[in-house]
C-alpha cells in the first residue's frame, strides 16, 4: 500500500475546553509512516491529540493534516452492544443481512463496500488472537468480556479497518505478558502509519520515532525510547554545563560592577580630600565632579546591562537544565525483621511463604485469578475457601502485620475535598500542617494540597494515593501493588520507584512490566497458570 510521508502533520495546534482550560497550546509535530510513540506527562494532552487527529474533536486553533483514512482505538472502550460492534463491523453485517434478504438499497451496498467476507475475516483475526473462532461469538454481548478480551477485540477491529493511519491509546494496559508479546509482533508488521500513546517501555523500544509532549515544548525524535533517553541525557549534560558557565559569567559581571563602585567611591573620597585642602578651585571641582558623575553613570549603566544580560542567559540555562523533582522519603516504620513471617499461603497444592522484607512478583495470564487472590489476602481471615478459578486456598496473615494496597484504580480519592483530607483519613493523628509537609515531599505543594483529588492530574492523584498508603497509621509492613503503572506516565513510574527505594517491608506486586519489576528489585516470582481446570503455581527465585 503506497503512502505519502509524513502521514500526519499538526501545526500550531491548540485545544481549549469551554471553561477556558488549556489542554494543548501551539503543538507542532509530524508523524511519519511507521510506528510513532506519543509520550508525555499525565495531563499533557496525549489522548486529546489523538482525538483531534481522528476528527472527533475540532481544534481551537491550528491545523491537522492527515494523508488517508484514520481508525482510532480508545483507552476506555465502550462495551455497549455486541462483539461485532466492538470490532466496528456491525453496520457492514447488518447491510449484508439486508442484501441477503433481498434489499437493493444502494445504501446497503455502500455500507458493505468491499467487505463481503467480513465475517470470515473477523473470525480469522479473532482466532489469531486466541479468541473464540465460532461466528456466533460475533453476536456475544460485549459487556460480558474481560478488559483484556475487549482490548484484543478492539485491536482486531483496527486490523479489519485497513486504514492508512491507526491511532492506539494505551493498547497494552489490560493485556497480560503473553498478549503483550502478541501485540508487539502484530504492530511490527502493521501497514501504514501507527501513532501509539503508551508508557510501556518494551513497546516504546519498537517504535521508529517518538513525539514527546514535554511541557517545555514538543520534541520530535527519530528513534526508540532508550535512544531518546540517551539523547536527552546528552542535552541535559550540555545544559548543565551552560548553566555553570552562565553562573560564572553572572558572578563575574557582578564582581566587575562591585569593583567599579569601589573605585568610584575611592575617587570621590580623593576629590573631597583635595577640595578640603584647597588644592583645587571650586570651578575645577564642579567640572571634574560633573565629568566623574557622567562617567560613573555611563559605567554603571554598562555594568547594569551586563548583569541583566548575564541574568537572562542564566535564567535560560537554568530552565534548560531543570529536571523533574524526585521523591526521597524515609520509611523506618515499615521495617520488617529478616526472619519474621509475613504471609503463609497454600494454593494449587503449594505452600508459599513470605518471610521478612521480601519483594515478590505475582504473574499469570489474564483470568488466572491474580486480582481475586490479592483481594482475599487483604480481606483475609484464616478460614480456607474454595474459588472457581484458584481452587482450594488457605492463608495466614498475622494481625501484627499492617497491610497496604496501591490499586489500579484510585476511585477512593474522589470522596475527599482535598489532598490533605485524604492523607489525614489514613493517618488521623497527623495535623493539617503535618499532612501538608508530607504531601510536599510527594511533590504536591502549596495550594495543590488544598484542592480536591478530582481536579488533579493522573500523576498528582497517584502521588496522593502513594502518600496516603505509605504514611497510613499504622505504616504498612506488607504492601500490595495491583498493576500500579497501568495509568501512569513514565515520570510517575520513576517516582513510584523512588518512593519505594527506602521501603523496608514485604512487597507483593502484580505487574506485566519487566522494567518495573527489575527497578523495584524483585527477588521472587509466583506464577499462576491453568491447564484445563487445574491451577498450578510456580515459585522461583529471580
Amino acid at each position: 500500500m503506497a503512502h505519502s510521508s509524513p502521514a500526519v502533520v499538526v501545526d500550531g495546534l491548540s485545544y481549549h475546553l469551554t471553561d477556558g482550560t488549556v489542554i494543548l497550546d501551539g503543538v507542532s509535530a509530524t508523524f511519519p509512516v511507521g510506528m510513532t510513540g506519543l509520550i508525555g506527562p499525565n495531563g499533557s494532552g496525549k489522548s486529546t491529540l489523538l482525538r483531534l487527529i481522528s476528527g472527533e474533536l475540532e481544534p481551537t486553533a491550528g491545523q491537522v493534516r492527515v494523508s488517508g483514512s484514520v481508525h482510532m482505538v480508545h483507552q476506555r472502550l465502550s462495551t455497549a452492544g455486541t462483539v461485532a460492534d466492538l470490532l466496528g463491523i456491525a453496520p457492514a453485517r447488518r447491510a449484508l443481512a439486508a442484501i441477503e434478504a433481498g434489499s437493493v438499497d444502494q445504501a446497503d451496498f455502500d455500507a458493505v463496500g468491499d467487505d463481503w467476507d467480513v465475517d470470515a475475516r473477523a473470525v480469522a483475526e479473532l482466532a489469531a488472537l486466541g479468541l473464540d473462532a465460532d461466528p456466533c461469538f460475533l453476536d456475544r454481548d460485549a459487556s460480558t468480556l474481560s478488559g483484556g478480551e475487549a482490548t484484543r477485540i478492539a485491536l482486531a477491529g483496527a486490523r479489519l479497518a485497513r486504514s492508512e493511519i491507526t491511532l492506539l491509546d494505551e493498547p497494552t494496559n489490560n493485556l497480560d505478558t503473553h498478549m503483550r508479546r502478541w501485540l508487539y509482533d502484530a504492530l511490527d508488521g502493521w501497514d501504514g502509519a501507527l501513532i501509539v500513546v503508551s508508557h510501556d517501555r518494551d513497546l516504546l523500544e519498537r517504535v521508529d520515532a517518538l513525539v514527546d509532549l514535554d511541557p517545555r515544548g514538543t520534541v520530535s525524535f527519530g528513534g526508540t525510547f532508550s535512544q531518546y533517553r540517551g539523547h536527552r541525557a546528552t542535552l541535559q549534560s550540555a545544559a548543565e554545563r551552560r548553566l555553570r558557565d552562565a553562573d560564572a559569567e553572572l558572578d563575574r559581571a557582578k564582581r566587575q560592577a562591585q569593583a567599579e563602585l569601589q573605585r568610584q567611591a575611592q575617587r570621590d573620597r580623593s576629590a573631597r580630600k583635595e577640595r578640603a585642602l584647597g588644592n583645587v578651585s571650586k570651578g575645577a571641582v564642579d567640572f571634574y565632579q560633573n565629568r566623574s558623575e557622567k562617567k560613573a553613570g555611563s559605567k554603571s549603566q554598562l555594568h547594569g546591562q551586563a548583569i541583566a544580560e548575564a541574568g537572562e542567559a542564566r535564567a535560560e540555562a537554568d530552565a534548560a537544565a531543570r529536571t523533574a523533582d524526585t521523591i526521597r522519603i524515609a520509611l523506618p516504620d515499615t521495617t520488617v525483621p529478616a526472619g519474621k513471617g509475613v504471609l503463609r499461603l497454600e494454593l494449587g497444592g503449594m505452600r508459599l511463604d513470605v518471610v521478612g522484607p521480601e519483594r515478590i512478583r505475582l504473574t499469570g495470564h489474564n483470568g488466572t485469578g491474580k486480582s481475586t487472590l490479592l483481594a482475599r489476602i487483604l480481606g483475609a481471615g484464616s478460614e480456607p475457601w474454595r474459588d472457581a478459578v484458584l481452587g482450594d486456598v488457605s492463608l495466614d496473615l498475622p494481625p501484627s502485620v499492617p497491610t497496604g494496597l496501591l490499586a489500579q484504580r484510585l476511585d477512593e480519592l474522589d470522596g475527599f475535598g482535598s489532598a490533605i483530607e485524604a492523607v489525614r483519613d489514613a493517618a488521623p493523628q497527623r495535623t493539617p500542617h503535618d499532612a501538608r509537609a508530607l504531601l510536599a515531599r510527594f511533590l504536591i505543594r502549596g495550594d495543590r494540597a488544598d484542592q480536591s483529588p478530582l481536579t488533579m492530574s493522573g500523576g498528582e492523584r497517584f502521588r496522593v494515593a502513594l502518600a496516603r498508603t505509605l504514611f497510613a497509621d499504622p505504616a504498612p509492613q506488607f504492601l500490595v501493588l495491583d498493576e500500579p503503572t497501568n495509568n501512569l506516565d513514565l515520570a510517575s513510574v520513576e517516582q513510584l520507584v523512588e518512593a519505594l527505594d527506602d521501603y523496608r517491608g514485604a512487597l507483593l506486586i502484580v505487574t506485566h512490566d519487566e522494567h518495573l519489576a527489575a527497578d523495584l528489585r524483585v527477588t521472587r516470582r509466583w506464577h499462576l497458570s491453568r491447564g484445563g481446570a487445574t491451577l498450578s503455581v510456580e515459585d522461583e527465585t529471580v
